[in-house]
This record gives structure tokens, C-alpha cells and sequence, in this order.
């Protein structure tokens, strides 16, 4: 207890969105940001091989910077928030639930350099609200060019082509799998995962992710 207040005074707990500082009354998330949040509900954008998606956010604006913050800036605190709002809402979009949890992985390179591999994190809090474990279902094979610094889907596409393979076939084999990501753009990634996952015998295959881009705009 001693020790918590103490982490409090010298680590004051921040919006985990937009960083000001929470109120007494404030968990996680500043009331502006529950309030004002750019939610992602249901649209019709498709993506090729996977079934379905749901994402809590747009990638937008302080969802963005908070995602990088997450991924690039070793805030893997963010996790546990992140994982207790994805998990509430797949249980909206998803309430017959799934046969297996897994994730697209980082390479070794990357999770070596950057320390982590922030969307197994995503899913072992996802796990832990959904009571499941998640299963490494995916080894990546090389560490390719980051998706980020390639624009247009063909491109992205061709940069993610083979990267992905499948660890045991007989884990996701008639299962109906649940992939998690990040952040979805084009759906280069989540769609490579998500056709490796199918060609080794999964059912079906839909993804989570936090924040996905706004082709509206």
C-alpha cells in the first residue's frame, strides 16, 4: 500500500491516450479521452483471408501517438489498458468467443531491440481478461522492411509475402482462430497472418486489433 502511494507521488498515473495527468476519480483513461475517443464500430472494410475484425479506436490523432508511444518509446505498461478495452470489445462483437488466441509476431531482431514484443503483450492481457492462453501459432522468418515506411497496399503486401510460418499446424487445424494486432492500415499484415493460419487447416480466422486507419477520411 506504502508502496504504491509512494510510486504515485513520484510516478503520478497519466491518460494512457493523451498523457495528462488523472484525476482522483480517473482510471486509465481522463475523462475527455472516454468521452471523446474516435470509437471504432462495426463498417463494411474488408480484408483480404480474414474473416472478420473489430477495433476499439481510429488511428487517429492521440490514439496514434499513444500507439507509438507503446511500440516505439518502451511503454509496455500500456498493455493491461489496452487488453481490458479490446477484450470488452470482441465480447460485444464476438459473444460465441473462440478456439484459439494468437498474434502476429516481430521478429527476433526487433523484439531483441526494442525489448519486447508489444502485441504478445496485447495478447497475454487479452488472455487474462478473456480467460484464455494465448498460443504462439506464427514464427516471422526474416525481419523485414517496417510496414510503416511503405505506402500503397501492393507494396505492403509484397513486403510481408512469406514472412509469416506456422509453428504446429495441429493448434489451429478446424479451430476458429482470433489473431491479434496493434493497428490495422491496409490489412497487408493481418491478411499474410491470417493466410498462413488457413493454409495450415484454421476454420476461420478474425482479428483484434487497437486502432485501426480511418479510410473514411
Amino acid at each position: 500500500m506504502i508502496g504504491k502511494l509512494l510510486s504515485n507521488l513520484l510516478f503520478p498515473p497519466k491518460c494512457v491516450l493523451c498523457g495528462s495527468l488523472l484525476g482522483k476519480d480517473e482510471t486509465d483513461l481522463c475523462r475527455k479521452c472516454r468521452i471523446d475517443s474516435p470509437e471504432c464500430r462495426k463498417n463494411n472494410l474488408k480484408f483480404s483471408f480474414l474473416d472478420s475484425w473489430a477495433a476499439v479506436w481510429y488511428y487517429d490523432g492521440y490514439i496514434r501517438k499513444s500507439l507509438h508511444r507503446f511500440k516505439f518509446s518502451r511503454a509496455r505498461h500500456y498493455a493491461p489498458v489496452y487488453g481490458r478495452f479490446l477484450a470488452m470489445r470482441l465480447q460485444e462483437e464476438y459473444p460465441d468467443g473462440f478456439d484459439v488466441l494468437t498474434w502476429v509476431p516481430v521478429s527476433r531482431w526487433r523484439k531483441f531491440t526494442r525489448g519486447y514484443d508489444q502485441v504478445e503483450l496485447l495478447a497475454e492481457a487479452v488472455g487474462r481478461e478473456l480467460s484464455m492462453e494465448p498460443v504462439r501459432t506464427l514464427r516471422k522468418n526474416r525481419n523485414n522492411r517496417p510496414q510503416s515506411g511503405i505506402s500503397g497496399v501492393e507494396k505492403r503486401r509484397a513486403n510481408v509475402l512469406g514472412v509469416y510460418r506456422i509453428t504446429d499446424p495441429e493448434l489451429v487445424q478446424g479451430k476458429r482462430v482470433l489473431l491479434l494486432d496493434d493497428i490495422i492500415t491496409t490489412g497487408a499484415t493481418a491478411g499474410e497472418c491470417a493466410r498462413v493460419l488457413l493454409t495450415a487447416g484454421a476454420k476461420e480466422v478474425h482479428c483484434g486489433c487497437i486502432a485501426v486507419a480511418n479510410k473514411r477520411k
